[in-house]
């Protein structure tokens, strides 16, 4: 069973980033596209807490530094999704309790995930950019992830329940 929870996961993982690196770009507004794998994260820390969504966040993370047209370390996405999926681990219950309560903990989430990946640019002196325009496309990609929130997350939260261990039948 577990390895059909897996694959379902893998899947999911995959056709967000894909979708965000190849679809979406055609409707990037500043070159910020909406970060549907930090979603996926989001939800698989809501469903199952903070140690699933770390290794989600990991995963995700990684595929998204990874996916063309990558233009940054290798790692940077990887850090920032598994502290996002830490984050929203710890706070599953209080975003499980509304819908409402989920979309806002994807905000946030959105805002601390994108500052990470942001500031460990300037730290590690990759590319970053003048804080006013940091500041912008952080704005933008939480607009965009809180955009697409409503319809994403309870979807996904559909998947992950049916997907949850004892469900699944091989």
């Amino acid at each position: 069973m577990s390895t059909t929870r897996d694959a379902v996961l893998a899947v999911v993982v995959a056709l967000a980033v894909v979708f965000q690196a190849v679809v979406f770009r055609f409707i990037s507004i500043d070159g910020v596209v909406p970060n549907l794998a930090l979603i996926v994260v989001v939800v698989a820390a809501i469903a199952r807490g903070p140690e699933f969504g770390m290794i989600t966040g990991f995963c995700a993370g990684l595929l998204t530094d990874l996916a063309p047209p990558a233009d940054h370390l290798a790692g940077r996405w990887a850090l920032a999704l598994v502290l996002v999926g830490f984050l929203v681990g710890r706070v599953r219950q209080d975003a499980r309790s509304s819908p409402l309560m989920a979309v806002a903990v994807v905000g946030a989430a959105s805002f601390i995930g994108t500052s990470v990946f942001a500031l460990s640019g300037v730290v590690l002196g990759d590319g970053a950019l003048p804080i006013g325009s940091m500041l912008q496309v952080i704005v933008i990609s939480v607009l965009w992830d809180l955009m697409l929130a409503p319809f994403a997350v309870p979807a996904l939260l559909r998947l992950f329940d049916e997907a949850r261990p004892g469900r699944l039948v091989r």
